[in-house]
């Protein structure tokens, strides 16, 4: 089997190939399905937000600012986080998610009080995809120029490494899907700002460390 003979490669040759090998955990086989669900939630969440929450118009104004049109926004699937310790969470868990899944998908965590808390407050969010096009993670750009950090990314999951990631690659491979060439940027709002101009070809990493 491919598994033993290239044990160490086996996750990167599957991901390449747009296919998923099972992890194991003491002999069963662990599925990332619920994890992946979770996000698919959240995802919506942030962009039914990003049309109907009543401080959306901060988030609208932001946008626009940046020269980005509404069609860009939504084929980059750009969404609002409202400002509040948990929105997220209580959308989702009266939707029957679990508590653990919002955790180990890298929406919320305890504080020292052992409270839930949203890690995406008061910013405009950005899913980042992986090579099959699922959403596997979140980035965040803080609306205040007084919140640190600005720009704040998911933290490492069992779906989400930085390291492996590029940030608008799925875009650009449905856009063309034999790329000759990508254009290295620093955020995602400098990935879809030229995306709308027609450069489509542009990634941005995900970490200090390319």
């Amino acid at each position: 089997r491919l598994e033993a003979l290239l044990p160490a490669r086996t996750g990167e040759l599957a991901r390449l190939a747009g296919l998923e090998v099972p992890k194991t955990h003491d002999g069963e086989r662990v599925s990332y399905k619920p994890l992946l669900d979770v996000l698919i939630q959240a995802d919506r969440f942030f962009r039914q937000q990003l049309r109907e929450h009543p401080t959306r118009q901060r988030a609208v104004d932001y946008l626009r600012q940046r020269g980005l049109t509404g069609q860009i926004a939504g084929a980059f699937g750009i969404g609002y986080a409202p400002p509040g310790w948990e929105h997220l969470s209580r959308a989702l868990q009266d939707a029957g998610v679990a508590t653990q899944d919002l955790i180990a998908a890298g929406l919320a965590s305890r504080d020292e009080q052992g409270r839930l808390r949203d890690r995406f407050r008061d910013r405009i969010t950005f899913p980042i995809r992986d090579r099959r096009g699922r959403v596997i993670a979140f980035g965040g750009r803080a609306l205040d120029s007084e919140t640190t950090p600005k720009y704040l990314n998911s933290p490492e999951t069992p779906l989400f490494h930085k390291g492996a990631e590029l940030y608008g690659l799925y875009e650009a491979r449905t856009h063309t899907p034999h790329l000759q060439r990508l254009v290295v940027v620093e955020g995602y709002m400098d990935v879809v700002a030229l995306a709308q101009y027609a450069i489509s070809y542009t990634v941005a990493t995900l970490g200090t460390a390319t």
